[in-house]
């Protein structure tokens, strides 16, 4: 295998801003399985630069202190001057994934130990036995119960038995466990035994993470509440020496402000709100993009967007409907159900290094397998030796033949040809170009069942929607996904590899936090609703203080989850801020979304209020996206020009551009090319290209 050597990627954007007042800095980074990305903004000049270093899975924080001292030293920047350094990292996910994560116990109500592994008793494939649910994270000789009960509406119906809780806890010793979830049933409505049982493990075991779920998730449903309490005591000790590595490196290079991290549902937390909840940073990562495509999407004035994210391996795919990204409270995190407020990404395992291979019954197939950053593409000549998306893109003249990362990184076009012509083309009697396309054709008919997942499936009208596509691969995929899904407007942002990071400069501070109510929508139990909004509120704004956030930058906004009376499922209603409405205006505007959701209502049945919800937003101020000045014209921006395959037209001899070059608002008709640093974007025959005033691009399909 070839040896390769560190690679440092950098571009500097820069802005039409005036520059006033004293330095100010912010940098945002986002910790990938592959790289490490960096977005850093010059407040008083305006100035973006996107940076990317290899990622250091034993020890991310390496990558970043790494990224963050080369952006200092090439700047010139003083610690004091960095005055926000935003987080986003999928650790968390990648050690479920990988199963890296600590020996984890659990302990909980008696009678109750083998809730973990009985699930739902859903099989993940109905008729196919050789596939089997994910082992508990929690191993069955590591759960231990504890005589305790506690009733549905609170009520001690058993006294917790402290002395069972003090021999569990010496055994737990022996078992020199790393972490424990403790989870009893309704501790939601009671936790009394939950903290009385944590407190006394802590005099026991002082160095072991305990994990409670009256803390982590006081919502019903026991299932899911210990899953999610177990998955977070499992990450629990490994994030923590990973966070503790990152404020102390920050701390080092003498930067004052201590890092905020991106959680699942888009926000910042503090080091000590990961400390206690790291499993709200299972799609830390995507959820910042998705968040800074929202604000993309402000500025361009197209408030309905479709994300579209391609990394290496994988494609992750949002929606945002009037410029609000959608949330959800449960999905499964490396096959495990993880309940807390996220936002909604649909994930498919399709990306650059997705293999193509052909099965035993001679039928082509692309992913979800991926050959990764390493051994990686043929192309690559990192000692890979699988044909991948990557080394279609090459074959077909797409994606650079010589070099990418502005000529940093060599492309061996001609080992990926002759791997398509053995491996693909030949066994089934294709030319090389259609070997190379239908590759493509079948990864993009997976990513548009990703994209129809998360839109028409859902009752929304995919042609009033326009295609945000970042990652490094994304630009390779857009126009043909979109052409197939019948959308016909592309938005990409500058440097979308780094989008991401990017996202992060413009999240908020935020939290979510829950309680299960379980009353009925009558004139009588409506007050209570009343009552658990203003305690959720009051816990909200205690956060937020913590958080060190200003009272003038704090914003709640409360949210019910109702079902009528014999359902499974809830329906989320949001509400105007934090004004409860009236009782006939919340039933009228709860039967309208069972309609929209169901296709149908039940009027004259009972709703049911479920769950009560606060989300406690601190504002961030952050420097507004500036104008670029973009280049002077067409023809200046031509790289060179090259033989490219287009399905609609075989080959054609056709411009290169680069991007950075690019004059603004001055069309492009494709077909073209556009490179950038961190992304390749083609533009077919019928579309038309051109950079906006903020140097996004926007691509439209003739009508």
């Amino acid at each position: 295998m070839a040896h390769v050597a560190p690679v440092f990627l950098e571009i500097r954007v820069t802005q039409n801003a005036s520059a006033t007042g004293a330095r100010r800095y912010r940098v945002g980074f986002d910790v990938g399985g592959t790289f490490t990305d960096f977005t850093l903004l010059a407040e008083h000049s305006g100035e973006l630069h996107y940076f990317k270093v290899p990622s250091t899975p034993h020890d991310p924080s390496e990558a970043i202190q790494t990224g963050l001292a080369h952006l200092m030293q090439a700047h010139d920047i003083a610690g004091s001057e960095l005055v926000h350094v935003g987080h986003g990292t999928t650790v968390a996910t990648n050690m479920v994934i990988e199963r890296r994560g600590s020996r984890c116990a659990l302990v909980t109500t008696r009678g109750f130990r083998d809730v973990l592994e009985i699930a739902r008793q859903t099989r993940p494939h109905l008729y196919d036995y050789n596939v089997t649910k994910p082992a508990p994270l929690a191993p069955r000789e590591l759960r231990f119960e504890i005589t305790e009960r506690v009733a549905a509406d609170g009520t001690v119906l058993q006294a917790l038995d402290e002395a069972e809780v003090i021999a569990v806890a010496q055994q737990l010793v022996e078992a020199k466990v790393e972490a424990v979830a403790i989870c009893f049933m309704h501790s939601y409505r009671n936790p009394t035994h939950e903290q009385r049982t944590r407190d006394i493990l802590a005099q026991y075991l002082p160095d072991v993470y305990l994990s409670v779920s009256s803390e982590i998730l006081p919502e019903f449903r026991e299932y899911e509440r210990m899953s999610t309490t177990t998955l977070n005591a499992y990450v629990g000790p490994r994030m923590a020496s990973y966070m503790r590595n990152l404020v102390s490196s920050v701390r080092d290079m003498g930067v004052i402000t201590p890092p905020t991290t991106v959680h699942s549902n888009g926000g910042l937390m503090s080091v000590e709100a990961v400390l206690t909840a790291p499993v709200r940073t299972c799609v830390s990562g995507p959820a910042a993009g998705v968040i800074g495509a929202a604000e993309l999407g402000r500025v361009a004035g197209i408030p309905n967007l479709i994300t579209f994210d391609v990394g290496g391996t994988s494609t992750d795919v949002s929606l945002i409907a009037d410029l609000q990204p959608l949330f959800t409270s449960s999905r499964l995190v490396a096959d495990y159900p993880v309940k807390t407020q996220m936002v909604d990404v649909h994930v498919i395992g399709a990306g650059g290094g997705s293999i193509a291979r052909i099965d035993d019954a001679g039928a082509l197939k692309v992913g979800p397998q991926s050959a990764g950053a390493v051994p990686g593409p043929i192309a690559y000549n990192r000692g890979g030796t699988i044909v991948t998306i990557t080394d279609a893109h090459v074959v077909l003249g797409r994606l650079n033949p010589v070099s990418l990362l502005e000529g940093r990184m060599a492309v061996y076009a001609e080992q990926a040809r002759e791997a398509m012509r053995k491996q693909i083309a030949e066994p089934l009697g294709l030319s090389l170009e259609d070997a190379a396309y239908g590759i493509l054709r079948i990864a993009n008919s997976n990513m548009a069942r990703a994209v129809r997942a998360v839109s028409t499936e859902r009752g929304h009208d995919i042609r009033q929607f326009a295609l945000c596509s970042f990652g490094g691969a994304g630009g390779l995929h857009a126009a043909e996904l979109a052409r197939d899904c019948g959308i016909t407007t592309l938005l990409i942002p500058q440097e979308p590899g780094t989008m991401c990071a990017r996202g992060i400069l413009l999240s908020d501070i935020s939290m979510d936090f829950v309680q299960t109510l379980m009353a009925h929508a009558t004139d009588t139990q409506w007050s209570t609703v009343q009552q658990a909004l203003d305690a959720l509120a009051a816990r909200a704004r205690e956060w937020l203080d913590g958080e060190g956030v200003a009272a003038s930058n704090q914003r709640l906004s409360a949210v019910i989850d109702a079902r009528y009376q014999g359902q499974n499922f809830e329906i989320p209603i949001p509400l105007d801020g934090m004004t409860l409405m009236q009782l006939e205006t919340f039933l009228a505007t709860f039967r309208n979304a069972h309609v929209r959701e169901y296709g149908y209502d039940a009027e004259g049945r009972l709703v049911e209020i479920v769950n009560c919800r606060v989300r406690a937003v601190g504002i961030v101020p952050r420097a507004p996206l500036a104008k670029v000045a973009g280049g002077t014209s067409l023809d200046s921006a031509i790289k060179e020009r090259r033989q490219v395959y287009f399905e609609q037209t075989g080959w054609v001899d056709t411009p290169i551009y680069r991007r950075a070059a690019l004059p603004v608002e001055t069309p492009i008709q494709g077909p073209a090319i556009i490179e950038e640093m961190s992304s390749t974007t083609v533009v077919l025959p019928q579309q038309v290209a051109q950079a906006d005033q903020y140097g996004n691009l926007i691509i439209n399909l003739h009508a």
